[in-house]
């Protein structure tokens, strides 16, 4: 907390899109006293993935400079639906399926918080409390004109397509988590850029000190294209066994593995050059950055032992063809024999629907015993010894 000002705005910028007002963060800071740090999540998941660590390593950043943070768990927002980048109207979710997507949050957030230093708190506390009375009042805080404003409801007015009255107050009900919470800071991806600047404006609507937004890049999914997300299965997950979040990095294009390195690695732009210098004039080879980039990210995320198993496991499968070294499954009892290729990796654990499962069988992704299966309905005769691959480090032994 005593370290210099200049110095710790310099740490907690690195990395981040926007931080406004700079100014007011530096004031803040001056005091010397610790600010609450504030990180809402709607439940509308179960597990979180490495998307999700770019902001929470944010977030420990300042638990580690002294400050109070507070993981906000939106099980009364994620009633609602949180409109950010979507085209439609969200489903609502049941007191049930939130309840249920909440139960792991805290042991996976705690792989990059401290969890003796995280205050959890649910909106919930405060925002079932609200009489309708309160509600009227604090929708008066706020303009149709306001609410419109922001870049997705423009986008489904200007197509015609239709936008939830209950999505209106979206925005508005998680800006009042900044005003229940007297949160000094919020952070956030990108896409939730309107939704903490609503957080600040109606702290000042209250009279309170308004926090500072700090916004933080989306992080792409392994296909470089889409933010990462489990339902476009483009994900590496906090809860997946190393062995496996391992693979799925080496999966990167050698393009994407340098936001890697600086969104999840931390490492400066002039690192990232030196290293771009490096495989430019042929004194690095791409896929030892590769293997350095995965082998550290476990380790963050993970654990060191984590790290050297994982890398050891995907030099002796994918370089070496060493299978002893492959995930080893017993199939359960009920498994028929020939069984549905599409059944088959299911039960493995490689994918969680049929869909997911024919796109990489029609693909190619998918071996058993070394040979390419693209039949979605094919059958296959498995025994004890044989060898599944499915994705490009996916390996499994059936024993």
């Amino acid at each position: 907390m005593k370290k210099d000002v200049t110095q710790i705005l310099t740490l907690l910028k690195t990395g981040t899109v926007q931080v406004t007002p700079e100014a007011d963060l530096a004031k803040k800071l001056e005091r010397g006293i610790p600010l609450r740090i504030k990180l809402g999540m709607d439940p509308t998941a179960p597990d979180l993935h490495l998307g999700h660590a770019v902001v929470l390593g944010k977030l420990r950043q300042f638990q580690d400079l002294g400050h109070t943070v507070i993981f906000l768990i939106g099980d009364y927002t994620a009633k609602i639906g949180d409109p950010s980048g979507k085209s439609k109207t969200r489903p609502p979710l049941s007191d049930e399926q939130i309840k249920e997507n909440a139960k792991t949050y805290f042991e996976q957030i705690s792989k990059i918080l401290d969890p003796q230093k995280t205050e959890i708190r649910y909106n919930s506390e405060w925002l079932s409390k609200l009489s309708f009375d309160e509600v009227i009042q604090l929708a008066g805080k706020l303009t149709l004109a306001r609410l419109i404003e922001r870049e997705d409801f423009q986008k489904r007015m200007n197509e015609n397509i239709s936008i939830g009255f209950h999505e209106l107050f979206y925005p508005m009900i998680q800006g009042y988590d900044s005003v229940a919470l007297q949160a000094d800071v919020e952070l956030g991806g990108t896409d939730q850029t309107f939704n903490v600047l609503m957080g600040r404006f109606l702290q000042e609507q209250f009279g309170k000190e308004p926090q500072v937004i700090i916004t933080v890049p989306i992080l792409e999914g392994l296909d470089g294209i889409q933010k990462m997300s489990k339902s476009l299965g483009n994900y590496v997950g906090l809860w997946e066994p190393a062995g496996q979040a391992y693979g799925k990095l080496m999966s990167v294009s050698d393009e994407l593995m340098w936001k890697y390195y600086s969104l999840l690695l931390l490492k400066t732009d002039a690192e990232i050059n030196e290293m771009k210098i490096g495989v430019s004039n042929n004194a690095l080879h791409p896929m030892k950055l590769k293997k350095a980039m995965a082998h550290g990210i476990v380790h963050r995320f993970w654990t060191t032992k984590d790290a050297d198993d994982a890398q050891q496991q995907f030099e002796a499968l994918f370089q070496q063809k060493d299978y002893s070294k492959a995930t080893e499954i017993v199939l359960p009892s009920d498994t028929p024999n020939p069984v549905w290729i599409a059944d088959l990796i299911k039960r493995l654990g490689a994918v969680t629907s049929s869909s997911e499962a024919k796109r990489l069988i029609e693909s190619g992704a998918v071996a058993v015993n070394e040979t390419s299966v693209t039949d979605f309905k094919a059958e296959i005769k498995w025994n004890s010894g044989d060898t599944v691959k499915v994705g490009k480090h996916k390996f499994y032994k059936l024993v």
